[in-house]
């Protein structure tokens, strides 16, 4: 039994008549007439009974009408929903993002992706970039939003798409909040709270310090940005954050602008050769935000 059969049964039930019936399937009569009885001797029963003036449906007919119509309803959604997944319109995506992305990234591209993709299923994960890079490549994210350079090799594509500026945090009851700006040199008698392991933020705040001229005083580390602004709100040391993270500074912590440009960026991560449309969209909207 074929979907073209069922088509043809349903047309032929819904216009009593052979002629209108192939009119619609855009058909000679004579092929329909033949499909028919080819589907009831298939069947072992008729589905119509002829006459004059049409056809009407035998109760065998009458009784598979319903199935035939869901069975064609839920093809076509079928051939939607793969349709769908070709295009990255549905599915489930993976999302990796790093903790500085909550500030302005992920709003800016979330809602957007949303309206233009609302049958697909978002997961999101915070992690530091390096994880993300290393999850990429494992197949257990799709796409991701990582701070740049990865500070390890990684067979992932990135492009650039929100270039930022490290400033310092620092506790408002310090002599630093006062300040306009600051140099990295004027922090080299303070204690530094760094996001622990192997991230881009730890890695570009002991750069800045070394090209400065001196190698920081490590107080605190921490896992996430959120707990490193916590640090330094506690008065333990000031951070080197990035700029973006200004609309969200806890009470008691003010971000001063350095004197010396430190540069860092976001960018969006691709497993290298990604063929997901999911991800190539994703992609595409958070270049564009």
């Amino acid at each position: 039994m074929e979907l073209r059969q069922l088509r043809y049964f349903v047309t032929l039930a819904e216009t009593r008549n052979f002629h209108r019936a192939a009119e619609r399937l855009n058909m000679s009569q004579p092929p329909l007439t033949v499909a028919i009885r080819k589907l009831e001797d298939e069947l072992g029963t008729l589905l119509f009974v002829r006459g004059t003036r049409g056809v009407t449906l035998t109760p065998a007919g009458q009784a598979s009408l319903e199935a035939a119509a869901a069975t064609l309803a839920q093809a076509e959604r079928f051939r939607e929903s793969a349709r769908e997944g070709a295009t990255g319109e549905r599915g489930r995506l993976r999302v990796g993002f790093v903790g500085s992305a909550t500030f302005e990234l992920l709003p800016r591209i979330i809602p957007e992706y949303r309206r233009r993709y609302p049958a697909v299923e978002l997961v999101l994960e915070e992690a530091t970039s390096v994880d993300i890079a290393r999850q990429l490549v494992a197949g257990t994210l799709d796409v991701g939003l990582v701070r740049l350079p990865l500070t390890e090799m990684a067979a992932v594509d990135t492009t650039v798409i929100d270039p930022d500026e490290m400033h310092v945090a620092v506790h408002d009851a310090s002599p630093l909040a006062s300040a306009d700006s600051v140099s990295l040199r004027a922090l080299a008698d303070e204690p530094f709270i760094l996001q622990s392991g192997i991230s881009v933020l730890h890695s570009v705040t002991l750069n800045a310090c070394h090209a400065a001229g001196f190698v920081p005083t490590v107080a605190q580390e921490a896992a996430q940005l959120n707990a490193v602004l916590a640090l330094v709100r506690s008065g333990l040391g000031v951070a080197l954050v990035p700029s973006r993270a200004a609309g969200s500074m806890p009470q008691g912590v003010r971000l001063v602008r350095l004197a010396d440009r430190v540069a860092i960026e976001t960018g969006v991560a691709l497993p290298r050769g990604s063929d997901s449309p999911l991800a190539r969209n994703f992609a595409s909207i958070a270049s564009d935000s």
